[in-house]
């Protein structure tokens, strides 16, 4: 049997490693990819890092190297502990091939006695490196997967009931930083498919797709932050005020929002009340800022209450973001 592999840091995983990836399952019977941790660097930790492998390619072993040596360079010392290193996680298994695109390959694959296999070590086919994205990652996204790419953003979302600024927040901040917001898809959903002011159960799944489908689209697209005007969870909130329930789908997805985002901010009702068309009214707005702020607590997601003006908001958002390290 051909078992392949190969090592890095992936950080991030970019299409030259892809290639390399690629390549290696289509000349093995099995692959495995060892990853090694890089807390000196300011990339998505080791887990995910793992996970954009096995999500992309199911069939390869991952193995985590935690304990792995640190030290780079070709000097003796440093390849006999990395070949040392390696022979100790592998042992018992016999590698037959060795795939990289670096000079240790010669020394892996002697110390494993393996076939060293170089891919593409000049770049010239993807002339891109980990160093160069990790300097640009906006500029560098085409060259990593959206799946990876989405991990570098920081997703955040506003709740609270009608009326409470969500919209003018998001599209804001999106434009002081000039990046991607997503817009709230049920107002845009329910103005085209209500019948007396109502939408059905069923309907009301369709939106909390809709917007994590379209959510999807402008991670793609963003630069550091994508600001998101509701989630699932005021889709869930409409439900049960409107039909006392809610479908299974629409709980699936409303419980899977508190991993999703990674900072929530609840708009306080403390501006005025604008009663349009499509609301209904200041009653129904407390009501629901209640539903809401409770369903946070009893998920246990950290949120804070944005109150004020708009610029009183947005300085209390760019606060947390600076606390948080992501400005």
């Amino acid at each position: 049997m051909k078992l392949g592999l190969t090592l890095g840091k992936f950080a991030p995983l970019h299409r030259g490693h892809q290639a390399m990836i690629e390549r290696a399952i289509a000349q093995c019977d099995r692959l495995i990819v060892l990853i090694y941790d890089c807390p000196e660097l300011d990339v998505p930790p080791l887990d995910v890092r793992a996970r954009w492998i096995r999500n992309l390619y199911p069939e390869v072993e991952v193995v985590l190297a935690w304990d792995g040596p640190t030290e780079k360079g070709l000097e003796p010392r440093i390849t006999q502990m990395h070949d040392a290193y390696l022979r100790r996680i592998f042992e018992g298994r016999q590698i037959t091939h060795f795939f990289s695109s670096e000079p240790y390959g010669q020394h892996v694959s002697l110390a494993l006695r393996a076939i060293d296999c170089r891919i593409d070590p000049e770049r010239n086919q993807i002339p891109i490196s980990g160093t160069a994205i990790r300097s640009a990652i906006y500029e560098n996204r085409h060259y990593m997967d959206p799946l990876v790419y989405c991990d570098f953003i920081t997703k955040i979302v506003f709740l609270g009931a009608p009326s409470t600024g969500k919209t003018t927040i998001a599209r804001t901040l999106a434009e002081h930083f000039h990046t991607e917001w997503m817009p709230e898809y049920g107002r845009e959903y329910w103005e085209n498919h209500q019948v007396d002011r109502r939408l059905t159960p069923e309907q009301l799944v369709e939106i909390a797709i809709g917007h994590r489908e379209r959510e999807i689209i402008r991670l793609r697209e963003a630069d550091r932050f994508l600001f998101v005007d509701t989630d699932a969870t005021t889709t869930l909130h409409f439900a049960r005020e409107y039909h006392g329930t809610a479908l299974p789908e629409l709980e699936r997805l409303a419980d899977q929002t508190g991993d999703r985002y990674d900072l929530f901010f609840l708009c306080d009702t403390d501006i005025p009340y604008e009663d349009t068309w499509d609301r209904s009214g200041q009653v129904h707005r407390l009501r629901m800022q209640r539903r809401i702020e409770s369903d946070l607590i009893a998920r246990k997601i950290p949120y804070a209450v944005l109150q004020g003006p708009l610029e009183q908001r947005i300085q209390s958002v760019v606060s947390h973001l600076k606390i948080h390290g992501r400005v």
